[in-house]
């Protein structure tokens, strides 16, 4: 049996369990990859495990990065008395 590639956002609201409006909303307002077609939208499978937290996006993972490359250069000094601690 074969995987769905895509989702529509009435399938992507039964699966978060909010509302259709909720989804379209999140899409207007970037937070959803979403490709248009026709008067519709449609969500890929990818995206959706990224919003469900399954996956980290590239995005996502060099903005994780860039966070804890800042708290190491900011607190290196407490990060090393920690982890000599027992």
């Amino acid at each position: 049996m074969t995987q769905k590639t895509h989702f529509s956002v009435s399938e992507i609201a039964k699966i978060m369990g909010v509302s259709r409006v909720a989804i379209l909303k999140k899409i207007t307002a970037g937070r959803l990859r979403a490709q248009k077609v026709g008067r519709n939208y449609i969500i890929a499978r990818a995206d959706l495990e990224t919003i469900l937290g399954s996956s980290v996006s590239a995005e996502q993972k060099n903005e994780i990065e860039r966070v804890v490359k800042k708290a190491v250069k900011q607190y290196n000094v407490a990060f090393r008395r920690l982890g000599k601690e027992e």
